[in-house]
């Protein structure tokens, strides 16, 4: 009777000692933290890349005057944190905080090599609409990276991720992509909750409209609409009959009112019913993050009143990212700490063999058996 009592016993330790850590093993410090949005590579110097030209650009050291020759490397350069390093910029740049103090480096058309060498640049950042100025610019002695066409959110944030690794912005260019991202993904589930798409074009004058493979092409498909001139790669010229059998349902437009009563417009189901949305200038024609976010921000609210609201938008100060580094650390913090807690719970005197099994509370469990287990021993010796 007193044996099967022990037995008894037993069985119910093993069960209660056997759930515990399980119990336990939700509340995790690290599960109650929030997860940064992204992690980013340090910055190191010196640094080596090629750009779009296939030309080797080799900085021993970060660079302390940078010059900018197109206003989308300007606003990147302010949204990464480096609108200090930035001695020279474009005239379409003058929109940025600041940017009416630096040096004005435009000429004419495109960029002055005069004013530019003039502002002595450690690297001078050329987008792709500045591709004429680069050779002039090299031959005049300065280190210029080009980068090619951005015609999506991948090209953008590749566009920006290279620009923190070239002036020591990693950090900002990470912040600065991860939060891009996460207004798209916003406004993804905006446009997925909507009945209709629009029929949309983005009209430049002369019959040239925004086709497919363009940034503002994908400005218009993130902000939920479609292109209706999406299968003309680029920026073509088409004819008025084109452009009426497009029939876009709605414009886009930078100035309001210009289009909607000029042929072939007039005819189309915009023109007739005064169909356009606004966005400016700047966030339209320059790929970057804050342009992304901007223009695809203001479309929907446009093209969609009735899905959005300001609940959307996903303001920069909900954004957090982190070091490679850091997370690195913190995992082997995590790992150091797992193994203290099992040393502290393994009895000093348990068998080598039996620490290395990794069922939590193990050893605790051995313990207990092997003690009620003499107890029984010396119950049948007293029996």
């Amino acid at each position: 009777m007193r044996r099967t009592t022990i037995l008894i016993s037993i069985l119910v330790l093993l069960a209660g000692i056997g759930a515990a850590p399980a119990a336990g093993a939700a509340s995790s410090p690290v599960a109650d933290m929030d997860e940064p949005n992204a992690t980013y590579e340090p910055c190191e110097f010196p640094v080596e890349m090629t750009d779009a030209t296939g030309e080797r650009i080799t900085l021993d050291e970060q660079p302390e005057r940078v010059t900018t020759i197109g206003p989308s490397a300007a606003q990147t350069m302010w949204e990464i944190g480096g609108d200090e390093q930035v001695v020279g910029v474009s005239q379409f740049a003058h929109y940025l905080d600041g940017a009416e103090e630096k040096a004005n480096v435009s000429a004419e058309f495109g960029a002055s090599v005069e004013q530019v060498v003039a502002t002595d640049p450690d690297l001078v950042l050329a987008p792709n609409v500045s591709a004429q100025d680069v050779e002039p610019l090299r031959e005049a002695g300065l280190t210029v990276y080009h980068f090619p066409e951005a015609t999506d959110t991948q090209d953008v944030a590749e566009k920006t991720e290279t620009i923190g690794k070239l002036t020591g912005n990693c950090e900002g260019a990470a912040e600065a992509n991860a939060w891009m991202n996460a207004n798209v993904d916003a406004l993804n589930t905006v446009s997925d909750e909507a009945d209709e798409r629009p029929a949309a074009l983005y009209p430049l004058g002369d019959g040239f409209v925004a086709g497919g493979n363009t940034f503002i092409d994908e400005i218009i498909t993130i902000s939920g609409a479609d292109n209706v001139a999406k299968e003309y790669e680029g920026f073509p010229q088409l004819n008025d009959e084109v452009l009426t059998e497009l029939d876009p349902e709605v414009l886009v437009v930078t100035m309001p009112g210009v289009f909607l009563e000029q042929e072939p417009y007039d005819t189309t189901t915009a023109g007739e019913t005064e169909s356009e949305v606004v966005v400016e200038v700047q966030w339209l024609n320059q790929p970057a993050p804050r342009s992304i976010v901007e223009a695809t921000h203001t479309l929907a609210s446009q093209l969609h009143p009735e899905l959005y609201d300001e609940s959307v938008y996903v303001e920069r100060s909900e954004i957090s990212v982190q070091s490679v580094d850091a997370e690195t650390e913190a995992e082997t913090d995590e790992e150091e700490s797992d193994v203290e807690d099992v040393d502290e719970e393994t009895p000093e005197d348990t068998p080598d063999d039996a620490a290395d099994v990794s069922t939590p509370g193990f050893g605790v469990v051995v313990a207990l058996v092997g003690t009620l287990l003499a107890a029984l021993l010396a119950l049948r010796r007293v029996e």
